[in-house]
């Protein structure tokens, strides 16, 4: 229903994400079959309460705890800095997390700290949705909703890529034909008629495109002169054959 429709997704669904307005039925790319049949808990070691914490991230590899404390201490009370690190080599994944103490603090921090520039890195501040969303599915999993467009595995339904709003086919009927008896084989000859004539428009600007640079380069000019002087040639023929034929006939009636 287009009344039920949002931007964000509301329960998390790995085909729905993989889909630039949510209305795929069959997955686009492997991505998408793995975070179908994947299954996912949250990890219980993570604390604190997930109503009031941000999800950082596109950090600088070289921002620190201490630094997105700083950071986003200017928006309110922070209870709690985590930043995700590799368990072998101890180097930021580039990505944390940020409890408050208070909602309005949190709400604030939502709003003004997204695209702010943190150590030349421009970052992405969300609600945290690993244990808000019903259904999430992390992006190793083939969920998430981020990806890059050259991988071809983008996720829409965040706040970053929010779903577009699909086409309402009963809004496109035509007024005067009933609901029930349009189907989308109009729409088809339509779009038929409307491809012919962009294809005849596109033969009539190379034909013009043709003539111009046969102007250009004067040859069209060289054919219009000489069948002009043909025209002109044939035209004082034609009249001194009648000037002929009229002396003819004056003189015979003398």
């Amino acid at each position: 229903m287009m009344s039920e429709w949002s931007p964000v997704a509301k329960v998390y669904d790995p085909l729905r994400a993989g889909s630039i307005d949510g209305t795929d039925v069959e997955p686009h790319d492997r991505a998408v079959w793995r975070g179908m049949l994947a299954r996912y808990r949250p990890n219980k070691g993570v604390t604190g309460d997930p109503h009031l914490t941000l999800f950082v991230a596109r950090l600088n590899p070289q921002t620190s705890e201490d630094k997105l404390h700083e950071v986003f201490s200017k928006f309110g009370d922070v209870r709690r800095v985590r930043l995700v690190r590799d368990i072998v080599t101890g180097f930021s994944k580039r990505y944390g997390f940020v409890e408050y103490k208070e909602e309005r603090s949190l709400n604030r921090a939502w709003r003004d700290a997204n695209k702010l520039v943190v150590d030349q890195y421009e970052l992405f501040v969300d609600f945290e949705q690993e244990r808000t969303l019903k259904g999430w599915i992390p992006r190793r999993l083939g969920g998430g909703q981020g990806g890059m467009k050259e991988s071809g595995q983008l996720r829409f339904g965040g706040r970053d890529r929010p779903f577009r709003k699909p086409i309402n086919l009963a809004s496109m009927m035509p007024q005067n034909r009933p609901a029930e008896r349009w189907d989308a084989s109009s729409g088809r000859e339509e779009r038929q008629r409307d491809q012919e004539q962009d294809r005849e428009h596109g033969r009539w600007r190379e034909r013009k495109n043709d003539w111009d640079r046969g102007n250009e380069r004067g040859y069209y000019k060289e054919k219009r002169d000489s069948k002009h002087h043909r025209d002109r040639s044939r035209e004082k023929d034609f009249n001194r054959k009648e000037d002929r034929r009229h002396r003819e006939t004056y003189s015979e009636q003398e």
